[in-house]
């Protein structure tokens, strides 16, 4: 029985879906699809119910900030994964050389599954039968792609031309990557008959992928070695080392490697392509959605608060307020608690250049929610003027804040649920529901939840300065 070991990739913003995805909390992270699981948790479940081979301990990979995020969700859904930083973004052939370092390290050599963990794919069983089927030339050193049969001239995905057919029927050979075409080319494309979309779903032995590294970007295998020799693990996670894999060059593996291998280069491994009908999407933009979403009879999706009156062919979604739509079709309308976006469906793609704009006047919204999510449980800025900010902050049973100061700022904290252990200076005492506690200015203190329900408090700053860098840490349990 052969040992697979599916390595789900978490990186990536999600720009085109803002402002529902933030830089960091992005997509993967939401439930998009239904009410339950995240993008992440149905790529990580996708597993369950396979069968015929010996599956290895999934290897989730992310970046630093959403780290907790990650393993809180993982534990919802009780799976055991390895969690792999990435110490800074440097796309995706770094971060699989990574994985294949990591999946080598107890002297084995397995098939990697790579699952982009941004993805839907409806069809579970038909996945399924493509990873059996591609078991056997990953097996043998191949490296196998999933490339999606065309409906349309799609421009926002990347093409893989396949040739004959390789060893038996479903298999070709890869006659090259193209990256993403015009219209005109990509409806080309189609008419040939012979393209295929680009998924981003891998199948291949560790050591293959490597070998393919070392071949096409020995700076990229090296940068990654360093790192991975001078891991570190930091309780549940697996932190290469931050100074070497900044040296490390960005590139994506199309680019590193997959392109190369369309070339037919002797010294590289076999490529070779599975078309995959799953109902597979990248979810990657606010139409997509719109098309793999329940409709109702006139053509919209809604969730949320929504009111809907002579409206067509629309996606129309409400985080925390009734949003009322007349007479519009083929629209987007996105409301959260602190922006709203109102777009055509036909310019979608163009989300990215609002993100852009933020990102250009060092505006919060292209990064962050209202709502923080951290490692203790979460907080929600309600409301802020001058010298003041009104938070919610919910604390997990069993968690607690750092042992922490601030320079600028006072915190009045009012129990709203449970009981709070607080300490302010050198005196520890419990808050109980409707009692108050006050913090002074420039005082070590901690919040803490000993009790079995979540702690609910409110907390009201008064400062010159109410930034969240304005915290000196003296002790924090999960390593801040």
């Amino acid at each position: 029985m052969h040992s697979l070991t599916p390595v789900v990739l978490c990186g990536g913003s999600g720009t085109r879906l803002w402002p529902l995805s933030r830089e960091q909390y992005p997509k993967q992270l939401l439930p998009l699809l239904d009410d339950n699981d995240s993008l992440l948790q149905a790529t990580v479940r996708r597993m369950e119910g396979l069968t015929g081979v010996q599956l290895g301990s999934t290897m989730v990979i992310c970046n630093e900030e959403y780290r907790f995020v990650v393993a809180e969700q993982l534990r919802i859904i009780n799976k055991v994964a390895s969690i792999l930083l990435e110490p800074i973004g440097r796309n995706t052939a770094p971060a699989l050389t990574l994985a294949a370092l990591a999946a080598m390290q107890s002297g084995d050599d397995p098939i990697l599954l790579v699952m982009p963990a941004d993805h839907m794919i409806m069809d579970t069983a038909a996945f399924h039968r493509a990873v059996h089927k591609s078991i056997k030339p990953a097996t043998e050193g191949a490296i196998v792609t999933f490339g999606i049969t065309p409906d349309s001239p799609e421009t926002g995905y990347g093409y893989i031309q396949f040739g004959t057919a390789y060893e038996e029927a479903g298999f070709f050979h890869i006659e090259r990557f193209v990256e993403k075409p015009d219209l005109d080319t990509a409806q080309a494309y189609l008419d040939t008959g012979s393209y295929l979309w680009n998924s981003g779903l891998f199948m291949m032995r560790a050591s293959a992928l490597l070998s393919a590294i070392g071949y096409c970007r020995a700076d990229i295998l090296t940068a990654c070695q360093t790192a991975w020799n001078q891991s570190s693990i930091d309780g549940e996670f697996l932190r290469p080392e931050k100074t070497a894999f900044e040296q490390c060059p960005s590139d994506s593996i199309d680019y590193a490697v997959m392109e190369n291998i369309a070339t037919g280069v002797d010294s590289l491994p076999t490529g070779v392509v599975i078309p995959l009908a799953a109902g597979w999407s990248d979810v990657g933009a606010w139409d997509s959605l719109w098309q793999v979403l329940p409709k109702d009879n006139k053509g919209n999706v809604s969730q949320g608060d929504v009111l809907l009156h002579d409206c067509y062919n629309s996606l129309v979604m409400s985080e925390n307020r009734l949003v009322a739509c007349v007479g519009v079709e083929d629209m987007v309308v996105i409301e959260t608690p602190d922006a709203i976006l109102v777009a055509h469906k036909d310019k979608t793609q163009d989300v990215k250049k609002i993100v852009d704009s933020l990102k250009r006047e060092k505006r919060t919204e292209g990064q962050l929610h209202r709502k923080i999510f951290r490692p203790w449980g979460w907080y929600d800025c309600v409301d802020i003027g001058e010298r003041f900010q009104v938070k919610r902050i919910v604390v997990k049973p069993g968690a607690s804040l750092s042992l922490q100061m601030h320079h600028h700022r006072a915190e009045h904290w009012i129990v709203v649920s449970g009981t709070a252990r607080v300490t302010c200076g050198d005196t520890k005492y419990l808050v109980s529901v409707n009692e108050s506690t006050f913090i002074p200015l420039g005082t070590r203190h901690r919040l803490e939840n000993h009790g079995s329900v979540p702690l609910e408090i409110i907390e009201v700053q008064s400062g010159s300065y109410l930034g969240e860098d304005d915290i000196v840490r003296f002790e924090d349990a999960y390593g801040r």
